[in-house]
């Protein structure tokens, strides 16, 4: 009798090349979970199926990079925002330009359709959210409260009411009828990067770069309870169908929450990096994460993941006692959405816009609609996937075949030691029939081949040395009784950088360990001076990593002496300094740039004042350093993808200074 193999809980499904340049936006169908669409700064958006390697279709129209994209429901349209602030809709079933909505004078940063009407939200960098009706080509509201950029933006599952988050750290939610804010949810101490409605009950979670995730009632507007403890920044969040708990896809690892009480069910490994979006089907969580131009697959069963009752022991406060969940766990707490059977009422127009955003469709538009194209790179899987709109069923169905899982790693290598030990008949070793399912390695291919350059950013994620091919260090086999010297060899050649290396760590080690011990003394200025005079950028990275997470331990005398740390980070060619650059200067320009315009805008005291005089020094000397490091920011904002986003955020924040 066979042995059940015993398969993985999590794998990697498959990587491709989703663009010929940087990859900047991703969304998975949250209705079938196979179908994946990707925004480039090669301006384009491409279509693919999940676990095939070719791209269905490839749309143009945009002249910048493509900054958001999303799928409604059906997925039968597609909406796309690009980085000067335009936005597109396509008709996937008629391949074809359906609308194109301008109006934003920033990065388009968020969109969501409306779950029953013909209307889709986006956020923006310039602060603003809009409303547009696809059918009549116009921007039906426009609201106003957040003071940055909005991050996300999700519809309620009866169409009611619009959730927003933001860099201004706040949680909004808008009623579309009476078009106006209902409610703030404040809380948060970082960006808030997601917000996902309870399929069902009046709850709303949102998911902040302070590690935490946040529950809020809906009727009572308030908080439920707070999960602290993430591993790094929440970027994706979705509920179970049932909604029975939430998943969030953390860095490397998946993880199943609980909200009344707080409580953590599970946490399953998963070497996604920093996952970009989730989906569900078929008892199958789909994950998607990208990296420059490559887009990577992943799934976890569903099915092996706890998900209610028991706490793993991995909870989110080991210390605390756990609360009984409700003893009727079927009865819901809250009151449940009415969703419309008909398509819901127009949101109340409260006023008329600008003449930009009511305008009529003109030959400008009609001539941006001409340069947009659907072009169908794969016939037969865009036949598989869209239908004519008339057609009566529509593929792939809604109830599609599960992945098959992979063995693990240890069943497997078990497996084929037992296959090698059995006799095989003649006809067997002319004729070996492999098992394709039990291991499946889709292909990497591009949609468009390009030369593979080096990079001029080092990534901060990457799984091997830019530059460097192991090859070029092991010696050539050119016998096989050679096999025992050409170990010695490479272990040789191997060797050979190894008291370098170690030299440099334990330098670093050292240096950590000074940093640190001035650190215990309670003096920040003095430990991040130690750091820059130690003249290693690395150290001082570690340091601004701890001081950036508590935006109070930052002092005008501090900001003296990291601004100019700042203007070499962000020349790095390393994507984590420039990063970590990046953050530093936003929090100096968000909490210091106000007290120093102001500073030196007034008039000089009457009399002494030593302690004014010391902070209007510090302030010329900020200011100065700040002027020096606009023209970097200003040069550098011109870039594509996420770095050109972050620097433009940056030159808006230093506009005063000119």
């Amino acid at each position: 009798m066979a042995t059940p193999v015993v398969t993985k809980t999590a794998w990697k499904l498959q990587e491709i090349v989703a663009h010929a340049s940087n990859v900047s936006s991703l969304v998975l169908g949250k209705g079938s979970g196979r179908l994946l669409a990707t925004g480039g700064d090669d301006c384009r958006v491409n279509l693919w199926s999940i676990n095939k390697p070719n791209c269905i279709m490839s749309l143009t129209g945009h002249t910048s990079p493509v900054e958001s994209v999303r799928l409604n429901t059906p997925e039968e349209l597609i909406v796309a925002g690009s980085q000067s602030g335009s936005i597109r809709v396509w008709d996937l079933e008629a391949a074809k330009i359906l609308r194109t909505l301008m109006g934003h004078k920033a990065n388009i940063c968020s969109l969501d359709f409306h779950p029953y009407g013909e209307f889709v939200a986006s956020g923006s960098q310039d602060t603003n959210i809009k409303l547009w009706d696809i059918r009549r080509k116009g921007c039906v509201f426009r609201y106003r409260g957040h003071s940055q950029a909005v991050r996300c933006l999700r519809f309620s599952p009866d169409g009611k009411w619009l959730a927003s988050a933001a860099d201004d750290h706040t949680v909004k939610l808008w009623d579309l009828t009476a078009g106006k804010m209902m409610s703030e949810f404040p809380g948060h101490t970082g960006p808030v990067n997601v917000v996902e409605f309870h399929p069902n009950e009046y709850l709303l979670a949102s998911g902040s770069s302070d590690r935490t995730i946040r529950f809020w009632d809906l009727e009572k507007f308030q908080v439920v309870s707070c999960i602290e403890g993430e591993p790094g920044p929440v970027r994706s969040v979705l509920f179970n169908p049932d909604g029975c708990c939430l998943y969030s896809g953390c860095q490397d690892s998946l993880r199943v929450y609980g909200w009344e009480p707080e409580r953590c069910f599970d946490v399953v490994l998963v070497n996604w990096g920093k996952v970009a979006d989730l989906a569900i089907c078929n008892d199958q969580l789909i994950g998607v994460a990208f990296s420059q131009s490559n887009v990577s697959s992943y799934v976890v069963d569903l099915t092996r993941v706890t998900r209610t009752g028991t706490v793993t022991r991995d909870p989110v406060q080991d210390h605390r006692p756990l609360a009984q969940p409700p003893p009727n766990p079927s009865a819901p707490l809250r009151r449940i959405y009415e969703r419309p059977s008909t398509t819901c009422s127009k949101p109340q127009r409260v006023k008329q816009n600008s003449e930009s955003e009511r305008r009529s469709p003109s030959s400008e538009d009609d001539r941006d609609e001409r340069e947009s194209r659907a072009e169908i790179q794969n016939a037969e899987d865009y036949n598989e996937i869209f239908q004519p709109k008339n057609s009566i069923s529509r593929t792939p169905p809604r109830r599609s075949e599960p992945f098959p899982a992979p063995p693990e790693d240890g069943e497997l290598d078990a497996a084929t030691a037992k296959e090698a030990a059995k006799p095989s008949s003649a006809m067997d070793v002319q004729f070996p029939v492999p098992n394709l399912e039990v291991l499946p390695r889709p292909p990497v291919v591009a949609s468009t081949p390009a030369p593979k350059a080096e990079p001029a950013i080092i990534p901060a994620t990457r799984n091997e040395p830019i530059g460097l091919k192991a090859s070029d260090f092991l010696p050539a086999v050119k016998i096989p009784q050679q096999a025992e010297l050409v170990d010695e060899d490479a272990m040789s050649q191997i060797r050979k950088g190894h008291d370098t290396m170690c030299v440099v760590l334990t330098s670093r080690h050292k240096n950590l360990d000074t940093v640190r011990a001035v650190w215990t003394t309670g003096d920040i200025k003095t430990s991040v001076d130690s750091a820059v005079a130690i003249n290693d950028l690395s150290v001082v990275v570690d340091l601004l990593n701890i001081v950036n997470q508590k935006a109070s331990l930052w002092k005008l005398d501090l900001c003296t002496t990291v601004l100019p740390q700042i203007e070499k980070l962000l020349q790095s060619k390393y994507e984590s300094y420039v990063q970590t650059g990046c953050t530093s200067l936003k929090l100096i320009l968000q909490r210091f740039l106000p007290l120093i315009t102001d500073m030196l805008a007034a008039p000089p005291s009457v009399g002494v004042d030593i302690s004014r005089e010391e902070r209007l020094h510090k302030c010329r000397l900020c200011y100065k350093q700040l002027k020096s490091i606009s023209g970097l920011v200003k040069s550098k904002s011109g870039l594509s993808g996420r770095h050109g986003s972050t620097f433009r955020e940056l030159h808006l924040l230093m506009a005063s200074l000119d």
